[in-house]
Parts: structure tokens; C-alpha cells; sequence
């Protein structure tokens, strides 16, 4: 039936039942998993983007969100290590959190994506958005949504 998911994480304690309810599914299914992590883009700046201090501030933006990425990632393959399940971990630098995810399902070649959603309500998706709903909107791909 599934035999790729991407899970899309961000670290936080909510990601981390992605990664529990993920890996329980995938052992179940004998299907690999590919953990996801969107590394957000440097911000810009009311700076140069010339000076040398912005410069700087956005090269230990990157190295900062890539070791976080790489960190999340690494606990991520120790827990499908610990369950014998197949894991790839990849992270992509972008604006768009909710295209990198539909992209990253077509790119790896997974058949379903498992996220979480806060469940802020509607007052809170108006101000804060909803990454999962706008996912759900823009891709073919199955969609297993927690809560």
C-alpha cells in the first residue's frame, strides 16, 4: 500500500510524534521513511546586504539552522535505527515551507505525507496560518494529518 513517507519536522516536542507515529507506521507497512526539514532562507535585512556585518550575521544564520536541521535529522535516523526501519534525511533552505514539502514528496518519490497540526483553531490560522492545510491543498499526495 504506502511504502515511502515523508515526515516533515521541526524539531519542536509536537514534530516528535510525527516521528513516533511515522516510525510505528512504517514498520507496520515495511515502508522507508524520509524525514524532512525546511531550513529557513537568511532573512533580509535593512542593512547593506553588502556590509560585512550583515555578511556575517547571515553565514551563522546558515550554519545555525543547518546544524538544527542536521541535529533533528541525526535524532530522527537514531529512532528509525532503534525500530529497523529504512530512513533518509534531507533539508532544504526556502520561504515556502508549504511547497517544500509538496515538492519534497515528489522529489523522493514518497506515496504519503505524515505532518502535525497545532489545531489552532480559526482565530489562530488567521493569524499564524496553517502549514498542513495549505499542504493538503497542494498536493495529489495521501495525506496523514496529528493532532
Amino acid at each position: 500500500m504506502f511504502t515511502h513517507l515523508l515526515v516533515p519536522v521541526d524539531g519542536t516536542e509536537l514534530s516528535m510524534r510525527a516521528v513516533d507515529v511515522s516510525l510505528g507506521l512504517a514498520k507496520k507497512l515495511g515502508a522507508r521513511v524520509t524525514g524532512f526539514v525546511v531550513v529557513p532562507q537568511t532573512p533580509v535585512s535593512a542593512m547593506n546586504v553588502n556590509s560585512t556585518t550583515y555578511q556575517q550575521e547571515a553565514a551563522a544564520h546558515r550554519e545555525r539552522t543547518e546544524a538544527h536541521a542536521r541535529q533533528v535529522l541525526a535524532g530522527f535516523a537514531a529512532a528509525a535505527a532503534a525500530q529497523g526501519v529504512a530512513f533518509d534525511g534531507e533539508f532544504e533552505r526556502t520561504g515556502s515551507i508549504d511547497w517544500a514539502i509538496v515538492e519534497a514528496a515528489q522529489k523522493y518519490g514518497c506515496d504519503m505525507i505524515v505532518m502535525v497540526t497545532q489545531g489552532r483553531g480559526t482565530f489562530g490560522e488567521l493569524l499564524f496560518g496553517s502549514h498542513t492545510k495549505n499542504v493538503m491543498a497542494r498536493t495529489t499526495t495521501p495525506l496523514l494529518v496529528l493532532r
